[in-house]
């Protein structure tokens, strides 16, 4: 085995990370990571992201209670992408309230929704 490498330079400080139900291979979200919340994720075994509008960690699931625990974690080939499969905690890992960020679906120029919200935003949000 070799020793892990996260490019974090490569893309300014800031790499994408795809996260995937750990069972059902459905993508959930795509967040980004910084070397800081990558230290965290891997010390708590919860994902952490870095906010890119709120310039801060943001804990997945801090606000709303739908974490996600990481149960295994990839490194694409070029040390600059990580694939998360993860445990979602609480149903949804969209802040809409919908299971996953990709509950859309591109129909010519319309936008169908394939989805059922989990949970109405304004009421865990506060909006």
């Amino acid at each position: 085995m070799e020793k892990v490498s996260i490019d974090f330079a490569k893309t300014g400080g800031l790499i994408p990370a795809i996260v995937q139900d750990w069972k059902t291979g459905e993508v959930l979200m795509v967040a980004y990571m910084n070397a800081e919340s990558w230290a965290r994720t891997r010390e708590t075994g919860k994902a952490c992201f870095w906010s890119r509008s709120r310039k801060k960690l943001w804990l997945k699931g801090e606000t709303s209670g739908h974490m996600q625990l990481v149960k295994e974690a990839y490194l694409d080939c070029d040390n600059d992408a990580l694939l998360l499969k993860v445990e979602q905690i609480g149903g949804a890992a969209c802040h809409t309230g919908f299971r996953s960020c990709f509950y859309r679906r591109i129909e010519g120029d319309q936008l169908e929704i394939m989805g059922e919200r989990v949970f109405d935003p304004k009421e865990v949000y506060g909006e």
